[in-house]
């Protein structure tokens, strides 16, 4: 198969999942083309990013028309250019683009035209693939304008569903919903959630994100002989990621407990405000901000950690987590789990089995499953244990690539028999 991922950015190392299935499907013989706005700011890039030259399969749109502009007289002599420019490339799509009778303000003030140009000559591809609901709104358009004619499927992640929606209204999804042929979602929780805002329930599916379990030794936890108990979150530094209140937590527990260790990979707009607030709990000599790992040093923190801690809130604007690949990478290594009942969070961390779950905000709440994990350090083991059957179970990549691979065919033969259905009638 001929297949095409829309994304945002490319490469992120905070989107191993969206990586994961992109070198799935090469491994299974599969052709892929990545379209990404935007190039990613990290500091450092996953190996197999370099390990597949995913680079050279990389095409970034934003940067073919750059940003439409907002001076009206100077978005119409630009579009003017563009449209006579690539008008022999594909002028059906161009000029439908323009249709305000179907698109109104979208292709009056030329977005939708603005949108489409960098894909007008870049061939056909049996699936085109959207990661994120805004990738997929980008999908329906082409599709909608026979840009791209192959089976349009759309994955929601957290935000998408959540701030997202609120941002832009309930309906901003109704065309993919329209045009799609199936919408993939981390969890029951999120298909309800596309079910409310208008998609149809048959075309919404449960897809789990997925982690290469091989690539996670799994390692029953027990005390380090010096005694220390090592914490561990890996997030970016912002509001839904809930750390304010796992630092609260670990402030009031190191008073009791002082050879615990909590320690924070990553970075983000917050840090600042997260550095101010360990140092007035007095908790610098107990929580340590690391700043960005790369994936070995990642592996690495995960091997020598005692407890990990998922503290997901609801942010202010609505944010939400879908499901933190962290969480099945600490799981598959068989690390107990202090996380929060949060979107699709109690489907991984089986509260009590491989885990355990509190409200969000509930910083007392943290402190208090903690100090039981910290003094039942014969219960590790057996959590870490279920935890590890969980992931292999429900999240080892191998099997959702396979499974991944089966809804494309599904799509596909579903698609070859509906042309055969609209040709029948005049054989």
């Amino acid at each position: 198969m001929k297949i095409a991922c829309l994304v945002d950015k490319f490469p992120l190392l905070s989107e191993t999942f969206i990586l994961n299935q992109i070198t799935g499907l090469i491994d299974r013989g599969h052709e892929v083309d990545i379209y990404a706005k935007r190039r990613s700011d990290d500091p450092k890039i996953h190996e197999d990013v370099e390990k597949y030259h995913l680079m050279s399969r990389t095409f970034y749109y934003g940067e073919t028309t750059g940003k439409m502009p907002a001076n009206k007289i100077v978005r119409v002599l630009k579009a003017f250019v563009l449209f006579i420019s690539h008008f022999h490339k594909n002028p059906k799509a161009l000029l439908r683009s323009l249709n305000v009778f179907k698109y109104k303000k979208d292709a009056l003030n030329l977005s939708i035209l603005y949108r489409i140009v960098p894909f007008v000559d870049r061939g056909d591809y049996d699936v085109v693939h959207c990661h994120f609901g805004p990738s997929g709104i980008l999908g329906a358009t082409l599709r909608n304008l026979g840009i791209f004619r192959g089976s349009l499927l759309a994955t929601f992640y957290g935000h998408d569903i959540s701030s997202y929606v609120r941002k832009c209204g309930r309906h901003v999804y109704a065309p993919l919903f329209e045009s799609c042929d199936m919408i993939l979602c981390l969890s029951e929780v999120m298909r309800q959630q596309l079910i409310d805002l208008g998609c149809s329930r048959q075309k919404v599916v449960v897809h789990h994100l997925g982690i290469n379990t091989r690539r996670f030794a799994f390692s029953p936890r027990v005390k380090s002989p010096d005694g220390r108990i090592r914490l561990l979150t890996l997030a970016r530094l912002v509001e839904k990621k809930g750390i304010e209140y796992a630092i609260r937590a670990v402030a009031k527990v190191s008073r009791r407990y002082p050879d615990i260790e909590y320690r924070i990979a990553g970075d983000g707009p917050l840090r600042k405000e997260l550095e101010k607030l360990i140092e007035s709990l007095g908790a610098d000599k107990y929580v340590k901000l690391l700043g960005w790992k790369s994936q070995a040093e990642v592996l690495q923190l995960l091997g020598d950690s005692h407890i990990f801690i998922v503290p997901s809130i609801t942010a202010g604007d609505g944010d939400q987590e879908g499901t933190p690949t962290v969480l099945l990478e600490a799981l598959a290594q068989g690390i107990p789990v202090l996380s929060t009942w949060h979107s699709g969070i109690p489907e991984v961390v089986i509260d009590g089995n491989t885990g355990f779950l509190v409200p969000e905000r509930d910083a007392e709440a943290l402190a208090e499953k903690l100090v039981n994990l910290l003094e039942h350090p014969e219960h590790w083991a057996k959590l870490g244990s279920a935890g590890r059957r969980h992931v292999e179970e429900y999240y080892d990549i191998d099997r959702l690539n396979r499974r991944l691979i089966s809804l494309y065919e599904q799509l596909l033969d579903l698609r070859a028999k509906t042309s055969l259905a609209e040709i029948a009638p005049s054989a």
